[in-house]
């Protein structure tokens, strides 16, 4: 019994010794790794549903936004752009039904949204379907869309209301 004491007290210190032998290596293998994995979380936007129902032009920036798809389709227009945390929600569920049936029962088309061409979302914009935002529209941050916006449109609020147009110009 008189070893085993000994013997620990050795792997302890010959632990210790690898652990500052081998941890900078370890760090920066597992730094490298990470950086080179690394996905910026605020230009990465969520899908629900069949994402093959999503159609976002590629000149537009949708920077961290949730698009659920369940009941329509979703298009994204030409040098349209989001601020952050904008939601677009085609789903919905029918209020009739209760416990798993109000859950698991929703539309599967009908409830469209397409974003015009040119057209701004501000920052925690959230829309329903089903509506057309038109295009050089500009939606308020923190706005709830529940109809259609006009072309050259000013929404904002909850829900949005018409604040003004904008004053159409080149539109290149």
């Amino acid at each position: 019994m008189t070893g085993r004491p000994r013997e620990r007290v050795l792997m302890s210190a010959i632990e210790r010794l690898l652990q500052r032998l081998l941890a900078p290596t370890v760090e920066s293998l597992v730094g490298k790794a990470l950086e080179e994995q690394k996905v910026d979380t605020l230009y990465d936007y969520r899908v629900h549903s069949d994402p093959s129902r999503l159609h976002i032009d590629p000149t537009a920036v949708v920077n961290n936004a949730l698009f659920n798809l369940s009941s329509g389709d979703i298009t994204i227009g030409k040098y349209a752009f989001f601020g952050h945390n904008v939601a677009i929600l085609t789903g919905t569920h029918d209020i009739t039904k209760f416990g798993k049936e109000r859950q698991t029962s929703w539309p599967r088309s009908g409830r469209d949204v397409v974003v015009g061409e040119g057209a701004w979302l501000a920052s925690d914009v959230l829309v329903l379907g089903p509506c057309v935002i038109g295009e050089h529209a500009v939606v308020g941050a923190g706005s709830l869309v529940l109809d259609d916006v006009d072309p050259f449109a000013i929404v904002a609020g909850r829900p949005s209301k018409f604040i003004r147009s904008i004053e159409r110009g080149r539109t290149e």
